[in-house]
């Protein structure tokens, strides 16, 4: 495995990948564009120290779903109804996170998957506003358009962007993933994209944010190759409806 040093804060963040030769995660939007204001209210930024570290999605009031690998053992916050990381957005509400729930089989390759808990000493749930909404959790179909979206590294160089990027991708079936990626283990869990053409996908600061299809999160970004938006190692993201018992169960329990 390849540890990933997240250029907005000095943290090392986990690599995905069993093997030697696997990939470094690469895990913000490179190839895409400015998301419009409000076009994604669901979009939640995890910080440690106002600075911006990975993505997620509010899947309720209380609960932001991210990548596992994003886990930090020191207080971290949520920052929700964001377009500019560092403007004063009237929409913008900050959580603290009291407890983070990665998935109970996650290995540093599968099962990539967390729910955090939020709140802050007077609210104890997100305020649903114009810009701070839920997304819900559905299946991919064949017909999908996809997207994902994030505050991460732009071009692969340790260039962040102050406001929210999306890029539109295309999805690969698992097989045609699989001869990409050679030896690295790609499981059913996990659903594989590239752009329309190539430097189009995720990269550094990323991980944690959603792969959307037809309104709904169908994924959580995972891992990528070691250059951002290479399509022949091509994107790599959990696979929601995989981990629906799971997270229906977290849900329900708190």
């Amino acid at each position: 495995m390849h540890p990933i040093q997240n250029p907005s804060v000095n943290i090392a963040l986990t690599a995905s990948g069993k093997k030697k030769n696997t990939s470094k995660v690469r895990v913000g939007i490179v190839g895409g564009k400015e998301a419009a204001p409000n076009s994604r209210p669901y979009m939640a930024s995890l910080q440690l120290q106002s600075r911006h570290f990975c993505g997620g999605v509010l899947v309720r009031e209380d609960f932001v779903l991210t990548a596992a690998h994003c886990r930090l053992r020191r207080a971290f916050k949520v920052v929700l109804g964001a377009v500019s990381l560092s403007a004063q957005e009237a929409g913008k509400q900050e959580f603290n996170v009291t407890r983070s729930i990665p998935h109970p089989d996650y290995d540093g390759h599968e099962n990539d998957i967390m729910l955090l808990k939020v709140r802050t000493l007077s609210l104890k749930m997100a305020n649903l506003t114009r810009a701070v909404q839920l997304i819900t959790l559905g299946r991919l179909r064949r017909s999908s358009q996809c997207s994902t979206a994030g505050w991460g590294d732009i071009g692969d160089n340790n260039t962040l962007p102050d406001k929210l990027q999306e890029v539109g991708v295309n999805l690969l079936t698992l097989r045609e993933c699989r001869r990409r990626w050679g030896d690295v283990p790609i499981t059913r869990s996990m659903i594989c994209a590239t752009g329309d053409r190539a430097a189009q996908g995720f990269c550094s600061g990323d991980s944690g944010g959603p792969l959307v299809c037809n309104g709904t999160s169908v994924g959580v970004v995972s891992f990528s190759g070691r250059q951002c938006g290479n399509p022949r190692t091509p994107d790599v993201y959990m696979r929601t409806s995989s981990f629906r018992r799971w997270i229906r169960n977290v849900l329900r329990s708190n």
